[in-house]
């Protein structure tokens, strides 16, 4: 480590001073430094040993350049490359906040946090690709969370590295179909060593983290590295919602979509992507599942309640003075008050079901990426609750009520009709209430 660290600083000069080394991926081995003609810290990330062997350092400078291009806010960019030594390395910006994997280790992510994450990766994408640059390792290590907003990093690296390490006979390592990558996040194309992938095996990896994201491990994890090759060649990721419950409908069938085997199958563009993505969070087309009634008030139980009694005392009242005064049936009566006691258990399931529905979205219920559970929902009532409250709102719980009443008003109403116009038993005396059960009669004959 020391030897690798003095001729980095040797090799520097006084432009840079090394200040520590940060935990590198399977890439790079990572420092912090100052810059100290701007003052400023940056990331200074040196090729892994096993990467650099036979590669041509002026080749991946030239290589490099291409990312360097990239100028967006959601892009961590490339300031400098250079060698130390013979081992290439190239300078970022530092960025004060943590990786998406640091940020998963310490527990699940609330859906609003998720989405926001995925939009700003796919902006990444979205541009970069307009601009022919394949990022080739999209993962939760490579993107960075900084204030609220997610900045991917390494875009480029592993396509410079494709075309400048070579191998026997002048060839690149593209040409030779080796994959360049991490195998929890590979695309089937990417995973068999097509030298033909294109942007497309972003948007598999996009799926990958996004479903890791959602359900804190990646579709295939927990194999050995050659097991998840094979898997994303052969065999279907489970859908999200089995293990993220409060997952919308439609980003369900985006992380779908993204993880199909033939790169047709998938989403073409990560433009796309972030046309989805943003319409769920301006509730385009997503009335269906929205997460909006989700993120009712607290309290709405007890204004609920109290509408529920007053209307309850209103409807008992109207239904009395009815009999009374315009000679209703008896049983409109205790007709009301059934319908209106059948509105009780609706509201209290209603308020069941937004308190589950809004803790799953405070605190997913996932696996952690340790693999424990974590604040699942328990008992069969809590999952009916947790699959029905995509459809429940006290909107509609409102809505139900009254047409519920309106329908029994309308019963009423025909059975009135029917009883003035002498049809059917609703015209008979007993109906009307001119004969009892119990009345006697005089039956005379009334020839003459």
């Amino acid at each position: 480590m020391t030897d690798l660290r003095d001729q980095l600083q040797a090799t520097l000069g006084t432009a840079y001073t090394l200040e520590r080394e940060l935990g590198g991926g399977g890439m790079s081995r990572v420092f912090v430094a100052d810059e100290v003609r701007f003052r400023r810290k940056v990331v200074v990330k040196v090729l892994s040993p096993d990467l650099f062997e036979g590669i041509s350092a002026e080749r991946f400078e030239r290589e490099i350049q291409l990312a360097a291009s990239l100028q967006q806010a959601n892009i961590v960019p490339v300031l400098n490359a250079g060698d130390a030594g013979g081992m290439p390395y190239y300078t970022m910006p530092f960025v004060d906040g943590e990786s998406l994997r640091a940020r998963l280790a310490r527990g699940p992510l609330a859906m609003p946090e998720v989405l926001s994450i995925l939009r700003d990766v796919a902006r990444a994408l979205a541009y970069a690709h307009e601009r022919g640059i394949v990022h080739r390792d999209i993962k939760p290590d490579n993107v960075l969370l900084s204030r609220g907003t997610a900045v991917v990093t390494d875009f480029g690296i592993a396509k410079a590295l494709a075309a400048s390490q070579t191998r026997a006979g002048g060839a690149t390592l593209t040409m030779t179909g080796v994959a360049i990558g991490t195998p929890a996040y590979m695309a089937p194309e990417q995973a068999a060593g097509d030298p033909d992938i294109d942007h497309r095996a972003d948007i598999y990896a996009f799926g990958c983290m996004a479903f890791e994201v959602l359900t804190g491990a990646p579709p295939f994890g927990g194999r050995a590295p050659q097991k998840m090759l094979t898997a994303h060649l052969t065999e279907t990721a489970p859908p999200v919602t089995d293990l993220r419950a409060d997952t919308p409908t439609q980003l369900a069938n985006l992380i779908t979509q993204c993880l199909a085997k033939d790169a047709q199958a998938r989403p073409q563009t990560a433009d796309e992507l972030l046309g989805t993505l943003e319409s769920m969070s301006t509730g385009e087309g997503t009335r269906a599942d929205s997460t909006s009634m989700l993120l009712a008030k607290p309290g709405m139980l007890g204004k609920a309640l109290a509408a529920y009694v007053v209307a309850f005392v209103v409807v008992a009242i109207v239904a009395r003075a009815a009999i009374t005064e315009i000679g209703l049936p008896d049983w409109v009566f205790p007709g009301a008050l059934i319908v209106m006691a059948l509105g009780l258990p609706v509201i209290l399931f209603t308020a069941y079901a937004q308190y589950m529905a809004r803790r799953a979205i405070m605190r997913s219920p996932t696996l952690t990426p340790g693999g424990t559970a974590h604040a699942a929902p328990q008992g069969t009532m809590a999952t009916i609750a947790m699959k029905a409250s995509p459809h429940v709102s006290w909107r509609r719980t409102g809505i139900g009520g009254a047409v519920a009443l309106g329908a029994f008003v309308l019963v009423v109403g025909a059975f009135m009709v029917l009883r003035a116009a002498g049809i059917g038993p609703a015209g008979s005396l007993f109906a009307a209430g001119r004969l009892n059960a119990r009345d006697l009669l005089i039956v005379t004959d009334f020839r003459v």
